[in-house]
């Protein structure tokens, strides 16, 4: 009896963006904007899809709210990721060294700067900032493990 296998193997996808501004740090921002903004914009426009038909009512109205709140959540979190990456260049540059501690530097500003823009009381800019840095640390030693 003949035997067959499977191979296979599952990894992420990854797209890479090539933009050049001139300048090393706007293209990072610039990079790190388009990606996680066109992310979160399909994530609002799967998450509305899904809502219409579950609901079973598509209408006029209804897309022109998904077509607003996907540009809204895609400019806010790419504004987001925008700043975190310029933030995380700019310590990298201003320490001379890459390594974690720029992540949670980063991560920590713009988790106040973000927190602050929102009319936040001072409490909640530094528990906001505590938790950017804490993520953004998280994230980078989650990317060593692999």
């Amino acid at each position: 009896m003949p035997s067959t296998r499977f191979l296979g193997s599952l990894s992420t996808p990854r797209v890479d963006i090539t933009i050049d501004t001139g300048n090393l740090f706007f293209n990072q921002a610039l990079e790190g904007f388009l990606k996680i903004g066109s992310v979160a914009a399909t994530r609002s426009i799967a998450e509305d899809s899904f809502k219409a038909i579950n609901g079973g009512k598509l209408s006029k109205h209804c897309l022109e709210r998904s077509l607003k709140k996907m540009c809204k959540e895609g400019a806010y979190w790419g504004s987001v990721a925008g700043v975190y990456v310029g933030m995380e260049y700019g310590v990298g540059r201003i320490r001379g060294t890459w390594d974690w501690k720029n992540a949670m530097i980063g991560g920590a500003l713009t988790g106040a700067l973000v927190s602050a823009a929102t009319n936040n009381n001072k409490d909640q800019i530094v528990s906001d900032a505590l938790t950017g840095g804490a993520v953004a640390t998280a994230s980078v030693l989650l990317n060593y493990l692999t």
